[in-house]
């Protein structure tokens, strides 16, 4: 383990590996006493090439037990010839604590600073105790570790660095083609993956088949994107290639990392600024968008955010605008506002993102979506995203899309299927009494839990209501709220501060709430688009929830489109709703409309009944 101090000498390649403990004095007995005090290296060995995680204390008992029995062995031979040799070996002192403190002009141990009794023997340092050398060992082990992880690490930035400066371009990755059509074809079946369009690229399995640098990689799997759900599948490598798309899934399925991706190769080589602009229609929704980009984009060279949004001061952004940023975050009105200024250029952009598109059409921002994308170069992409596509949607993207792959998963415009419906027919003014009941039952009730009402009044009574009759922690959500509060607001929500927060519409659009597992429609949504947003709060990123709809004659119009829409997904309907007469009504209406446009479209079966129709019709004439 240790070479006397006397004889320090440089050793050669042939010497003996074993370890030896030894005096400065050696008596006239030495020889007997090398031989006794000799022990195996095998144990000091294993101890010296074990890790930093290793116990000390193992690698003391470890070195010391040889000693301890070699010990006895020569003590029990000095007993019987004590006149040979009346002077014994003192034993390696195992622990630093038993050793003295060095004397002026005394060897002091690299360690701990003790007196240096021994040199270490893969060493030559001084040292004091086993303690002390098998941790001046760990050590030494160690700055070799770090040295070989810093030129791991740096061969990594290098080989980053130049991936980054290469221009990025998708490739199917060898697994995806080494699969046959028919298992793409199944994937896709299983998946409920519909796609449309010339030329569409196989779906990713893992986000390793995209290429992607090893940062991203990495950022990915600290936002919690372990695998790629169904539309990202899909969606990601058809962003890629720099096709335009429309694409619905199911809330809470992913759809805003589906586009992040996408974005972020595209900006991530290019020079010029803005590069990229993502519209969503509230505020909230624009704050999540940036805050998911800013995970993905983390440590990427160059690559800022900007949140153009109302009820945040206009002066902090418009400097944020000047700082080189890459992707432009925003709701259409303060972007007009702020390019009505002449503040920011958008000829740069070279792809576009509508998150939330049918609501863009339904809150008015149908125009001022156009009139920002003239301000954009035509060669640039365009994406367009929502759970629900509707049919001024699809005309929409023949306006403004080219060449563009139509991407749909699960049922088109149905409900969630992670969320359990229930449809409860309430009268007016049996509301109230029903919803405490809920909020009463153990079962049902799971904070937080969101109540949406279609107006910002009754979110403010009904919030007193249920704070003064059941005691929970209850605040109300609308866009009258400043947006300090509503910020807030969704932060308790998150935290788990609320119990219940009554809100009209302002939360039933991307937001991603994964805490909340029960929603309550107080008041039933004007559409049935709005219906399923409202509902997919409780299934957000493939968690489970419960929504309970509240269904009276106030909502008569929506009878035929709740049946088709929710029936489907095998949710009992209360039989006021099944026989209601209005039901019948909108039922048979629809259905003589299919009928018309039937008879109005020219096939093989009704040719010549038009023909001659036409023929008569002429001769009366």
């Amino acid at each position: 383990m240790f070479l006397p101090r006397s004889v320090k000498v440089k050793r050669t390649a042939d010497e003996d590996k074993s370890c030896t403990a030894k005096k400065n004095k050696l008596s006239s007995g030495a020889s007997l006493l090398e031989q006794t005090t000799e022990f195996q290296d095998c144990k000091s060995v294993r101890t010296e090439t074990s890790t930093s995680s290793c116990n000390l204390n193992e690698v003391v008992q470890e070195c010391t037990e040889p000693v301890a029995g070699d010990l006895g062995s020569t003590l029990g031979k000095d007993n019987r010839n004590t006149d040979e040799d009346s002077t014994l070996e003192e034993p390696i002192k195992s622990f630093s604590k038993s050793q003295r403190w060095a004397e002026p002009g005394e060897p002091v141990c690299v360690v701990c600073g003790r007196y240096g009794e021994y040199i270490c023997d893969k060493t030559d340092e001084d040292v004091c105790s086993l303690e002390c050398k098998a941790k001046h060992l760990l050590q030494i082990q160690a700055k070799e570790k770090n040295l070989k992880s810093d030129q791991l690490t740096q061969a990594e930035s290098q080989a980053e660095t130049h991936l980054l400066n290469t221009p990025y371009c998708y490739r199917d990755h060898s697994f995806i083609l080494g699969l046959r059509d028919e298992q793409i074809e199944n994937l896709k079946l299983q998946l409920g993956i519909a796609v449309q369009g010339q030329q569409v690229p196989r779906p990713i399995v893992e986000f390793e088949h995209c290429g992607f640098p090893e940062t991203l990689n990495h950022n990915l799997k600290n936002s919690g994107y372990e695998v790629p759900t169904p539309i990202q599948m899909q969606m990601i490598p058809v962003g890629l290639l720099g096709r335009d798309i429309v694409a619905s899934a199911d809330t809470g399925s992913g759809k805003t990392a589906a586009f992040l991706l996408p974005v972020i190769m595209k900006v991530l080589e290019e020079t010029q600024t803005p590069s990229a602009l993502i519209l969503a229609p509230t505020r909230e929704l624009a704050i999540q968008i940036e805050r998911q980009a800013k995970e993905l984009m983390a440590g990427l060279p160059n690559m800022r955010t900007v949140l153009l949004v109302g009820g945040l001061p206009l002066p902090p952004q418009l400097h944020r605008l000047k700082q080189n940023v890459k992707v432009i975050i925003a709701t259409p009105g303060r972007l007009l506002e702020i390019l009505k200024q002449s503040s920011v250029q958008l000829h740069d952009i070279k792809i576009v993102v509508v998150d939330e598109v049918d609501t863009m059409l339904k809150m008015g921002f149908q125009q001022q979506v156009l009139d920002i994308l003239e301000d954009i170069s035509h060669d640039h992409q365009t994406i367009l995203v929502s759970a629900t596509i509707p049919v001024g949607i699809e005309q929409l993207a023949n306006q403004l899309l080219h060449n563009f792959v139509r991407i749909t998963v699960g049922e088109k415009n149905l409900p969630c299927s992670n969320v359990r419906q229930i449809i409860l027919w309430v009268e007016e003014p049996s509301k109230k009494k029903k919803l405490f009941e809920i909020l009463n039952d153990k079962k049902l009730f799971k904070p937080p839990v969101l109540v949406f009402v279609d107006c910002k009044l009754g979110a403010d009574l009904l919030s007193d209501a249920v704070h003064k009759i059941t005691g929970l922690q209850c605040t109300a959500m609308h866009s009258e709220k400043s947006q300090v509060e509503r910020t807030d607001i969704l932060q308790g929500l998150l935290e788990e501060k609320y119990e219940v927060i009554v809100s009209t519409g302002v939360l039933g659009r991307g937001l991603d709430l994964v805490n909340v597992k029960l929603v309550v429609n107080f008041d039933m949504p004007s559409s049935m688009d709005e219906y399923v947003h409202q509902v997919g709060r409780a299934g957000r990123l493939g968690h489970s929830g419960t929504a309970i709809t509240f269904i009276n004659n106030n909502s008569k119009k929506l009878f035929w489109d709740v049946v088709k829409r929710v029936k489907p997904t095998g949710t009992i309907l209360p039989p006021q709703l099944l026989n209601s007469p209005y039901l019948h009504d909108q039922k048979r209406r629809e259905q003589q409309r299919l009928k018309q446009s039937q008879n109005s479209l020219v096939t093989g079966d009704n040719i010549m009944d038009i023909i001659r129709k036409h023929d008569k019709s002429n001769s009366q004439r």
